[in-house]
């Protein structure tokens, strides 16, 4: 598929996000610096870049690694499933391994805030690491009948009240999926 091909120019997960000058964003999860400065660069100064995790000490060497690149970030520590933000307050979350380290009894309530924060036509992207799988999973005792993070994100999505929700691309070990919130939806 060429469409899919890898960038020269940018890394698959910034394309995917698809933010432009002037966006506001928030990265849920803290495991990808890299892809929060490179997503901070993408909005410039007239955008918002925020980041949030649980622990503090994440959230804190996350925000350090994103400042030394050069990028503007606010950075938050908070529950997943109580977002420090008003309704409406980004065009876009991105949730970075959120989902998986989240148990499934607090999942539902993660989305049902995350869905809260993104504004009407807004985006939520979901980016989860793939469990390995073939002759890895054999040798390290890893994967072995677990359901990829692709479709329990899209299911979640789903049930969250995202519309169009779909599988973007799976690719080099990664899901992507995305789900817009739609215009006349409650927060």
């Amino acid at each position: 598929m060429r469409y899919l091909r890898k960038s020269e120019l940018e890394p698959l997960a910034i394309s995917m996000c698809g933010l432009k000058l002037g966006h506001r964003f928030l990265v849920i999860g803290s495991s990808d610096p890299d892809l929060v400065w490179r997503l901070a660069g993408k909005v410039g100064l007239t955008g918002r870049a925020c980041l949030l995790d649980e622990s503090e000490a994440r959230t804190a060497a996350a925000a350090a690694t994103v400042e030394q690149q050069g990028a503007l970030v606010e950075s938050f520590t908070a529950p997943f499933t109580s977002l420090p933000f008003e309704a409406g307050a980004f065009d876009a979350v991105v949730m970075r391994n959120a989902l998986a380290a989240l148990d499934a009894a607090r999942r539902a309530a993660a989305m049902s805030e995350v869905v809260r924060v993104i504004r009407p036509g807004g985006r939520c992207i979901a980016i989860e690491d793939l469990p390995r799988t073939g002759i890895w999973a054999l040798v390290t005792g890893r994967g072995g009948g677990t359901a990829t993070p692709g479709p329990i994100a899209v299911e979640l999505l789903s049930a969250a009240g995202l519309r169009g929700v779909r599988l973007l691309a799976e690719r080099e070990g990664v899901a992507f999926v995305e789900g817009v919130k739609a215009a006349g939806q409650p927060d």
